[in-house]
């Protein structure tokens, strides 16, 4: 078997019909409730802040971008993955996969 090294880029750009429709999903009321049920917050608020998740490296040992590490690592937000039928909902199929940062209270 022959190993290949992958080159990740992590930037992405949403059309602005999808976006519009994936920001107003992440920020309804069933899934907020959802998300403070899960995670045994009382209240959370999204940040309109999105990544995709990137392979583990020495480099990006949380599966993300260093850019988005303080959010990971700060205990005023969460990191949530974005459910797949969100992503199909809103026709995103490139990426495939993202994560979305909430603030919490």
């Amino acid at each position: 078997m022959n190993l290949r090294p992958m080159h990740f880029d992590g930037a992405f750009v949403l059309e602005p019909e999808a976006k519009e429709t994936l920001f107003a999903l992440l920020t309804g009321e069933a899934f907020s409730a959802q998300i403070c049920a899960a995670t045994g917050l009382p209240a959370v608020q999204f940040t309109e802040l999105l990544f995709q998740p990137v392979p583990y490296s020495p480099q990006t040992p949380y599966g993300m971008a260093r850019e988005f590490e303080p959010y990971y690592k700060s205990s005023e937000y969460v990191v949530i993955n974005v459910p797949a039928n969100f992503l199909f909902k809103a026709q995103i199929s490139k990426p495939n996969r993202l994560c979305a940062i909430y603030r919490k209270g």
